[in-house]
Formats: C-alpha cells, sequence, structure tokens
C-alpha cells in the first residue's frame, strides 16, 4: 500500500478513523484499517495480577461443548444466589466431564516426568475418552486407566516404554494398571506390535552415554541371540541389558551391569544371569566387522563358562 503521488511517503495509521493516510498530501490511501495486534482490555480486577488479555484455553473436543463453556468465579463471603449460582455450575459439568478433565491432567503430569511429546499425550487422551464412552472400566480407579491408555499411546506410537516405568511416576499398582490394560486392549481390540529389544537400544544407550557403533552392536547381539533362541523366557528389557552389557564390555566404553540395570530398569543380577546365556555364543553373535578393545575370551565371566562338550 503506497501514496500514487508519494510512493516513497512513510503511511501513518490513525486507529482511531481506522484509516491510512499520506503525510505528504493528506490523502486517505486505505480505510476500514484493521488491528490485528493483542486486546489487552481486562474485564477483571487489575490488581489481581491475572493476565489481562480475554482468550481462554484452547477448544478441547474431548469435552463437551469443546470446553468453550463460561464459568462465573464465586469468592469467599459471596452471597446466597451466588453460592446456587455455582452450585448449579457444578452439576452442569456432567460426570463423564469431570472423569475427562481430571484424565487428562493425569496423562500430561505423568508425561511430562518421562517426556514424552504432546502427540503421544493426545493420543492417550483419545483413547481414555473411547474407553470412557464404552463403559468397560465403569468403576475401575482413573489414574489406573489413565496410565494403561498412555502406555498403549506409547506402544502405538513407536516409542514404548515399560510398565516399570509407567508405575514408576504414578500412584497405583502394576497389577491395577495390568488389569485395566487387558481390559482395554480387548473391548477396543486393538492391535499392538510385540515389544522387540530393540524398541529400547537407542534410548538405553543414550541415556548411557555409549557411541553409535556400540548401539549397532548390541542391537545385533540382541537380535541373533533371539533367533539362536539363546534367551528363552526372558523379557525384551533383560535381553536389550545383556546385549549393551556384552557390547559395551567389548569395546572401550564400557558399563557396568549395575549402571545398565539402572537405566533399564532390571537388576544387576538380571543383567549378568542373560549375559551368561549369551557368552558361550559369543562368537556368532558379534557383528564381523566390529571392531574389539577386549577380545571375546577376555569379556567378563568367560572363565566362569565352561566349554561345551
Amino acid at each position: 500500500m503506497f501514496c500514487p503521488t508519494h510512493p516513497s511517503a512513510h503511511l501513518i495509521e490513525d486507529h482511531r478513523a481506522g484509516d491510512v493516510i499520506c503525510p505528504e498530501c493528506g490523502l486517505v490511501v486505505g480505510d476500514r484499517l484493521v488491528d490485528v495486534g493483542t486486546e489487552w482490555r481486562s474485564f477483571s480486577n487489575e490488581n489481581s495480577g491475572n493476565d489481562p488479555s480475554r482468550v481462554g484455553a484452547p477448544e478441547n473436543l474431548l469435552l463437551s461443548g469443546g470446553d468453550l463453556s463460561t464459568h462465573i468465579a464465586v469468592g469467599f463471603g459471596s452471597s446466597e444466589s451466588d453460592q446456587s449460582l455455582a452450585n448449579a455450575q457444578r452439576k452442569t459439568l456432567n460426570n463423564t466431564d469431570r472423569q475427562m478433565t481430571v484424565a487428562i491432567g493425569v496423562i500430561r503430569d505423568m508425561s511430562d516426568r518421562i517426556h514424552l511429546p504432546r502427540a503421544i499425550q493426545d493420543v492417550a487422551a483419545k483413547m481414555f475418552k473411547d474407553v470412557l464412552d464404552t463403559k468397560a472400566l465403569k468403576g475401575k480407579n482413573n489414574e489406573a486407566q489413565a496410565a494403561a491408555c498412555l502406555y498403549i499411546a506409547c506402544r502405538k506410537e513407536n516409542v514404548p516404554r515399560s510398565f516399570k516405568e509407567i508405575c514408576a511416576v504414578s500412584r497405583v499398582s502394576k497389577k491395577e494398571i495390568g488389569r485395566c490394560f487387558k481390559t482395554i486392549v480387548k473391548t477396543m481390540e486393538t492391535n499392538l506390535d510385540q515389544i522387540t529389544s530393540a524398541d529400547f537400544m537407542s534410548r538405553f544407550c543414550g541415556n548411557l552415554g555409549l557411541p553409535m557403533p556400540v548401539q549397532t552392536c548390541a542391537t545385533r547381539i540382541a537380535k541373533k541371540a533371539v533367533d539362536l533362541d539363546l534367551v528363552a523366557g526372558r523379557s525384551p528389557i533383560s535381553i536389550a541389558a545383556a546385549a549393551i552389557y556384552m557390547a559395551s564390555q567389548a569395546s572401550a566404553t564400557k558399563c557396568t551391569a549395575k549402571e545398565i540395570g539402572d537405566i533399564a530398569g532390571v537388576a544387576e543380577v538380571t543383567v549378568k544371569q542373560a549375559y551368561k546365556l549369551l557368552l558361550p555364543m559369543a562368537a556368532d553373535l558379534f557383528p564381523t566387522d566390529f571392531v574389539f578393545t577386549t577380545p571375546i575370551k577376555e569379556l567378563p565371566l568367560q572363565n566362569e563358562i565352561k566349554p561345551s562338550a
């Protein structure tokens, strides 16, 4: 936008009249100017210290009405009519919305503790809403349902977390979360891919500060061990921990079984027991291009393994 007579002039905006004016000749270049800035008018107590902008929370489609309803705050010492109004407002918030609001808060809190992105939180909240509509878990603990939904959301989004990790950030027992998980999977007919050791490798190795060659080696060891049926009955987390222990001990960046167990959430003895199952076939488990700092014959516990007949 510019003045046809004075194209180089810096135009002036008259916000009161809504016009754009040329300062050289006074020509109204544009009218009905719309201010797209923030409206900072406050309709609350200016001394309250609250943000004066007249905007609310974003629309939430998981709540009836999109959570765009208005509630009138009632302070201490209000009149009887005001208290009646507050009671009426509480009744308008139905039980489903109350449960949904609490669940969203629980999911957000648990996700923040284990650093899960917003996308996974939204998937978990949507799943909780679907489960709530089916009434399959009516009467069950809300937090247990929310934790189970978060666990399923992690698996669906290919960033699985163990039950132990979910339990660590919730206030309910593993058994209660497990019951809700089984009911949700059965009711919603959810198909979940089987968890493998590779799903945890990147996170565990990253938390341990291990280089990429060690992570690649550990992934290969775990996969080969499963293919050879060396670790039957062991959980994917235990297998991953044992593979990381073996790969790190053969490399220049060594980690103890306790350090790996603390990151993986398993006991030190569990890591070593799974490691002992891998050790007799260590030569077949390592990638051919792996650069050994410590030879296989010098790996820990090697002298405790009896040679096969």
